[in-house]
């Protein structure tokens, strides 16, 4: 229920004169129940709301003469707030809920004979029209046949009073919107200000101007908190925003397709779930913070839709270079020249490893063509290499024993002799053939360590009779033998004259090893 509907639910239009019908339980007094509930009222109090009103039982004798009085005039609805529809509050949310003391809610039927009285007093019937009275003036109210109509205004009166409770009640539950505590407040002071009811209303309006203020803060912290609930929305568009901006203004070198795709997916999400539960935001600025959104998510998808055509483009080239690979891989792999193939591989292997890389899934398949190819090839040859050295292995016993041989012409004393020796033993070695290739380079190193010790004795033998070094060498005999005579000479007459001949003894000391060198 809103807050017109509880301010006009009560109200009922009454011919002049006639009385008061029985009531039946209306949804005010379903809210009534709820506050009184939610306040502690006794059972007996909420049967005795939704029973009939007693003066509709009083009066059912008066009701003839009063109707049959030609015409029937309407009464003027009292001024009582207008109707909508809200759904009571349950006596458990008022009672969480209540930021103030909730009084019990006055109702119609639990109005005293006294009250009814008190409230009949304060107006009067003069020529087929009711007055109530305010501040020693009479007010017109409407039109009454006779003193007994004023009940019915006296009834619109405690209406009045309670929809003035109602409203009060109604503000600790934080249902009310600014806009239902500006439209009730208006209504009530226009039932207060243009009565159509009789009673006291110098308490009503005190009591009215109580609520006012409360009802007057109440709406001011609801406008503070929507607008502080409008401005973090806002932010929060504004930040989904420039999210997508920033996304969608990558290069796109730096842009990770799959996680940014994905978040722009959740931005989505995100604006959706603003737009559904947020608080709103003004429609100008909502729809101009969409087209740039919507615009960062165009250009986005934009860039991706080219950036995977053109990978499509690359991995097709790709895989075209690739096939021709494995076709040149597949037909190399029938070769039986081995040495060809080996090299054709390690050429092809090369390209592959230049020619970029494509969609996984069809690279792996390429791969797995091309190593099958390439280990076919090698199989092949190593299959080939082991029938070849099973063939060469009864070669391998004729270039050991000349392999022997040759070590045991070592080490050398006569070079000459060694020479001579050693030719026939290589012959040999040549002669015996092939051997497996592990043993030929084992058996080639050891009769090379051999024949690389005839040659460094041949170019010692060289350097030895060398005529232009021996020539050097003599005449470097001759002065370091002609030093050797001038030091001793120059020693002997140090030590006649008793000299320190320790530096003399040094240096012909040092010298006599050159010469001996030499």
């Amino acid at each position: 229920m809103t807050a017109s509907d509880a301010e006009k639910a009560p109200t009922t239009e009454v011919p002049a004169g006639a009385p008061a019908e029985a009531e039946t339980p209306t949804a005010e007094e379903t809210a009534v129940e709820a506050v009184e509930a939610a306040t502690e009222e006794t059972e007996a109090a909420s049967d005795e709301a939704a029973a009939p009103a007693p003066e509709a039982a009083e009066e059912p004798a008066a009701a003839a003469p009063v109707a049959a009085a030609a015409p029937k005039p309407r009464a003027p609805k009292p001024g009582a707030p207008k109707p909508g529809s809200f759904k009571a509050p349950s006596p458990v949310v008022v009672a969480k809920q209540a930021t103030h003391h909730v009084v019990a809610v006055p109702v119609v039927a639990d109005v005293s004979e006294e009250r009814m009285e008190e409230a009949l007093a304060h107006g009067l019937v003069e020529d087929g029209v009711a007055y109530v009275i305010v501040d020693d003036e009479r007010v017109e109210v409407g039109p009454a046949a006779d003193d007994d109509a004023l009940h019915a205004y006296a009834v619109a009166y405690f209406e009045l009073e309670a929809s003035v409770e109602r409203f009060h009640a109604r503000l600790a539950t934080a249902e009310l919107g600014p806009k239902d505590i500006d439209e009730t407040l208006a209504h009530l002071d226009a039932a207060v200000s243009t009565p159509a009811v009789v009673g006291d209303l110098d308490p009503v309006k005190a009591r009215l101007e109580e609520i006012r203020s409360e009802a007057v803060t109440v709406r001011d912290r609801i406008l503070e908190e929507r607008r502080v609930a409008r401005e973090e929305a806002l932010a929060a568009r504004e930040q989904i925003v420039a999210t997508a901006e920033a996304l969608a203004a990558k290069p796109e070198g730096q842009v990770h397709w799959k996680n940014d795709t994905a978040e722009l997916r959740a931005l989505l999400d995100a604006w959706k779930e603003a737009q559904r539960a947020g608080a709103r935001i003004p429609k100008d600025v909502e729809r101009e913070l969409w087209k740039r959104f919507t615009h960062a998510r165009s250009a986005f998808e934009k860039a991706r839709k080219h950036h995977f055509a053109e990978l499509d483009r690359a991995n097709t080239d790709v895989a075209s270079r690739k096939e021709a690979l494995v076709a040149k891989a597949e037909e190399l792999a029938q070769t039986t020249d081995w040495d060809r193939g080996a090299r054709g591989f390690r050429d092809l292997m090369g390209e592959w490893r230049t020619a970029g890389r494509g969609r996984r899934s069809v690279d792996d398949a390429l791969w797995k063509r091309f190593q099958a190819a390439q280990d076919s090839f090698f199989e092949a040859r190593r299959s080939a290499s082991d029938a070849e050295d099973e063939a060469l292995s009864g070669n391998v016993e004729g270039k050991e024993a000349a392999v022997v041989e040759a070590e045991a012409l070592l080490p050398i004393k006569d070079l000459q002799a060694v020479k001579q020796a050693l030719r026939p033993l290589q012959d040999r070695f040549e002669a015996a053939g092939r051997v497996p290739r592990a043993d030929a380079a084992r058996l080639a190193k050891r009769m090379g360590a051999v024949e690389k010790a005839v040659r460094d004795a041949e170019e010692a033998e060289w350097d030895r009779r060398n005529p232009e070094k021996e020539a050097r060498s003599s005449g470097m005999a001759t002065q370091l033998q002609a030093s050797i005579a001038s030091l001793e000479e120059e020693i002997a007459v140090a030590k006649k004259a008793k000299k320190d001949t320790k530096k003399l003894e040094d240096t012909l000391a040092a010298q006599k090893s050159w010469l001996d060198v030499l």
